[in-house]
């Protein structure tokens, strides 16, 4: 019996259903006859519209609030307002901040409950995922505790740029990756950018895969961490007199890391510096950190003044390769 079967029986058990897990078995998502429609979770929106767009697929409003201000203690609230019967729909919901991870649960339910016969879910954004082993006894694995509940009524996952791919092997659906290096590659080659820069040697990876669009040299930090808002960089010579440079990264939170690179950037004599990450958390002193650089640049996967850069191609391309 797979990880993912006491899951699926327990999702049937709550909703009084006499069916096996067959029920779930993955359709093509373009089988004929059948559409496909797509929801958006509160903070992502823009990203599942565009989505919706991409694959010429219906778009399925929610309603968010039962009254203004929705209920009075925070909690979540969601109600479809159109019809999700024998569909794949595509669900869309970024895990930050944390209630919306909630709300993506009760999204996904709803969803079930209404008679979709296959949910996709994309979580752009997958927080708690890097907590993806157990370092002390003791300690939940956060990024598979998410990924359980996602089981309970999502057939498969699709992500972007997570933290560890190689933990998606661990989930009880079949989970995908997609990279949003394309979509910075795509703004940063229209960009005119001379030089790029990874602030660490983990954003190596995802440096040479820009590079490789938009042509440009590259290089990297060597960085240590001293705390979590904290890190040092080791002085490294680095072509830049004159340049513009693109700092790129998969996520940016308090901004520490970006900010330092920024400055040594600039010590080296760099004309322009940005910032270009997938994910932009922008939490505690980031906004002033970041005013090292000229400008910074994240995509939609979390929606911010700073997101510039829509991931809505890459996905799509993800959701026509699906079984």
């Amino acid at each position: 019996m797979s990880f993912a079967q006491p899951i699926r029986t327990l999702a049937v058990g709550y909703r009084g259903r006499e069916k096996s897990d067959d029920s779930y078995t993955p359709t093509p998502y373009d089988v004929s006859g059948r559409q496909m429609k797509v929801v958006g979770g509160s903070t992502s929106v823009l990203l599942a519209k565009g989505l919706a767009s991409e694959l010429s697929a219906g778009y399925v409003e929610v309603a968010f609030e039962r009254h203004p201000g929705g209920f009075p203690d925070g909690e979540r609230y969601v109600r479809l307002l159109g019809s999700v019967t024998g569909e794949h729909v595509i669900l869309v919901q970024t895990t930050y901040p944390d209630p919306m991870i909630v709300e993506l649960f009760l999204l996904a339910d709803a969803i079930r409950d209404a008679g979709a016969r296959r949910v996709t879910a994309i979580v752009p954004y997958f927080g708690y995922g890097r907590q993806d082993k157990r370092f002390l006894e003791g300690e939940a694995v956060s990024a598979k505790t998410l990924a359980k509940h996602i089981a309970v009524d999502c057939d498969e996952l699709v992500t972007m740029t997570i933290h560890n791919p190689e933990l998606l092997k661990t989930f009880p659906i079949p989970a995908h990756e997609v990279s949003g290096m394309p979509a910075l590659g795509r703004h940063l080659k229209s960009s005119n950018m001379d030089f790029l820069l990874a602030p660490d040697d983990n954003a190596v990876r995802f440096v040479k895969e820009v590079s490789q669009i938009t042509a440009t040299p590259w290089d990297y930090l060597q960085k240590e961490r001293i705390d979590s808002y904290t890190v040092r960089i080791t002085p490294k010579k680095l072509a830049v007199k004159g340049k513009s440079v693109a700092i790129v990264d998969d996520v940016i939170s308090t901004g520490g890391t970006i900010a330092t690179a920024a400055k040594e950037l600039r010590s080296q004599g760099a004309r322009r510096v940005i910032a270009a990450c997938v994910h932009g958390l922008f939490v505690d002193n980031a906004e002033g950190n970041l005013k090292a650089c000229d400008d910074v640049i994240a995509t939609d996967t979390i929606q911010s003044p700073h997101a510039k850069v829509s991931v809505a191609p890459e996905f799509a391309a993800a959701i026509r390769a699906l079984d």
